[in-house]
């Protein structure tokens, strides 16, 4: 599989989890979040639209809630003859009145003023059977005759976690008809013919202009104020107003008349504040002024949900890939770009566009595209480190290959003076031995000494340094400093001593002709490091303990192992061990003591 074939695999991958995430909306409440920030627009409103609220303050002077109806219709007359641009009652009168009278004023007044808005509210089940399906149980309409302009529904539904985001523009009604939103109706009031919010074949528009609405007929909209912000005049007060004070406030507005009070109920949470509760006046006041901002919002849901996977799986490819083949500093570099890119560009869409993109799903796509490129790089950086530290430990010991891999410094030319004992091993008769058999036994015997060697060395913490032809050059002592490293180099040379012996057997039985081994070991200082060229080291020894241990070897016969005085010193106590006297040995004046060992003590 190529390496493009497989990250585009990743990536749907990451696309699909992510994606179904996001289809469950798994973090609903974090991208409502989200969502809030991005359209809660603290502005200044329009001051005509104002609230006569039934407050407490009211309640207390005018008594116990509910009032007369004749009451209302001597309030909304006041506000009609000022010159209110509409009123809008959000009060359900579903109900006649005790007094038949009440009833008689409140319709007079109705049928005066076309410009007053009644409340209609649909009684919704707990639970649609459908998404997207608004089905309602009954209608309360007002008990009294009036136009259809005079009709609106003050319906609003909470999202999860009870909060108030969305303007139910309209309801439609079971005889066909749709009944829009009290909001709906005071803004047209407001706004230009050609601005006005109307429906059309099935779809909602702002002068022409499709609005962005889901299956319900609902649009986010932007608050202008949070609670108790816009202009509240206590009900009993403007019934105490006089003419000319009542022109001067209510001259072309738009009055809502609602609840106020807390214990009238009709609050909510919203954006604005997730502690404060709302008025429901106040959420139709700030509907009409989104409305009149052209302030709402289509979001990435319901039948446009395809975009937010197209969204994520360019997010997860494009990080991903990008990040995959760069090294660490500059994948951090790009993960950075690609993350403040697409918070700027979901940024600009809602100033803009009026677009309200995805964030937590996007967020998460490029976050875990770019845990998993990192990941990625680690395990396979690991896995070659792995191969090669493999391949080289073939060359030479774990130990050298750790420290070169580990150690900036063993990767330089140069090497420390280290106290060590060298071993070098050779094959005594193999050039005969290669004479009689053919080049491929020769290698394979070769092999199988070497290999006896190598595992000696490694089993008792040596650094095998290099093959020298039919021999062997090993260090104990570095690059891990061993503080008994004259005892396990001994070892190691009866190890092999030892291993030997069925070697030669075997090659006596095969080809009448057998061979050993000849070792020298010297302990004392030498300059341990690379050696050797910049493109091109040599991790070894060098100085005159190497050539002592050398000279040992050539002098030593088959089958024995010799040491130095200085090795002697270090493991007589250790070891059955004979001294041979001194040999002239070459590149030394003066004759050295040479000595044999020839078993571990018993």
């Amino acid at each position: 599989m190529s390496k493009q074939l497989r990250s585009l695999l990743v990536a749907v991958v990451i696309t699909l989890v992510i994606g179904t995430m996001y289809q469950l909306d798994t973090f609903y409440n974090i991208e409502m979040n989200f969502l809030d920030r991005m359209t809660k627009e603290t502005r200044p409103v329009d001051s005509r639209i104002i609230i006569v609220g039934i407050d407490e303050d009211s309640i207390t002077n005018i008594g116990q809630w509910p009032w007369p109806r004749s009451l209302h219709a001597e309030l909304i007359g006041r506000l009609t003859q000022a010159g209110a641009k509409a009123v809008g009652l959000d009060l359900i009168l579903s109900e006649p009145a005790n007094d038949p009278a009440d009833d008689k004023a409140m319709q007079e007044v109705l049928s005066r003023a076309p410009n007053v808005v009644m409340a209609n509210t649909f009684v919704f089940p707990d639970r649609q059977e459908r998404a997207g399906e608004l089905v309602y149980d009954k209608l309360l309409t007002p008990v009294y005759k009036l136009l259809p302009e005079q009709n609106a529904h003050i319906n609003v539904f909470s999202d999860r976690g009870d909060i108030v985001r969305q303007i139910l523009l309209g309801v439609p009604t079971h005889e066909g008809t749709m009944i829009p939103a009290l909001s709906v109706r005071l803004a047209n009031y407001l706004l230009p013919p050609e601005k006005q919010i109307t429906y059309e074949q099935n779809v909602w528009k702002q002068g022409g202009t499709p609005l962005f609405t889901n299956d319900r007929n609902q649009v986010y909209f932007a608050y202008a104020q949070a609670p108790n912000g816009y202009t509240m005049i206590p009900y009993f007060e403007v019934l105490n107003m006089d003419e000319e004070t009542l022109h001067e406030v209510f001259q072309d507005a738009i009055v809502l008349i609602g609840p106020y009070s807390v214990g009238l109920g009709d609050q909510y949470l919203t954006p604005m504040s997730t502690v404060a509760k709302m008025y429901g006046v106040e959420i139709h006041a700030n509907m009409i002024q989104s409305l009149q901002d052209s302030r709402y919002y289509q979001t990435i849901s319901g039948k446009s949900a395809w975009i937010g996977w197209v969204i994520l799986f360019a997010l997860a490819c494009l990080t991903y890939m990008l990040t995959k083949r760069l090294k660490a500093l500059a994948a951090f570099l790009v993960f950075l770009a690609v993350f403040i890119g697409y918070t700027l560009a979901a940024i600009l869409a809602n100033i803009k566009f009026n677009l309200i993109l995805l964030m937590t799903y996007p967020f998460m796509a490029i976050i875990v595209s770019y845990v998993w490129s990192v990941v990625s790089n680690y395990v396979s950086e690991r896995r070659e480190r792995g191969r090669v530290t493999m391949l080289f430990s073939r060359y030479v010991s774990q130990q050298v290959v750790d420290e070169i891999l580990s150690s900036q410094e063993a990767q330089n030319l140069g090497g420390t003076r280290k106290n060590v004992t060298l071993m070098f091993v050779d094959i005594r008769g193999f050039t005969p031995l290669s004479e009689r058999i053919q080049p491929e036994e020769v290698i394979q015997v070769l092999n199988e000494y070497l290999d006896l060697c190598t595992q000696a060395v490694f089993k008792y913490e040596g650094t095998l340094d290099k093959f020298i032809g039919d021999g062997v050059m090993a260090i104990f002592g570095a690059p891990i400093s061993l503080p008994n490293h004259p005892e396990l180099a001994v070892r190691a040379a009866l190890a092999m001593k030892a291993g030997s012996a069925d070697l030669a057997d075997r090659l006596t039985e095969k080809y009448g002709y057998s061979v050993s081994f000849g070792i020298g070991l010297n302990t004392g200082d030498a300059v341990i490091g690379n050696i050797g060229a910049k493109n091109r080291l040599d991790y070894t020894a060098i100085g005159d303990t190497v050539n002592m241990a050398a000279r040992l070897e050539s002098n030593a016969k088959p089958g024995q192992i010799l040491i130095s005085q200085s090795t002697y010193d270090a493991v007589k106590d250790l070891f059955e061990i004979v001294p041979l006297g001194e040999i002239k040995v070459k590149g030394k004046e003066k004759p050295v003591a040479v000595y044999q060992v020839i078993s571990e003590k018993q």
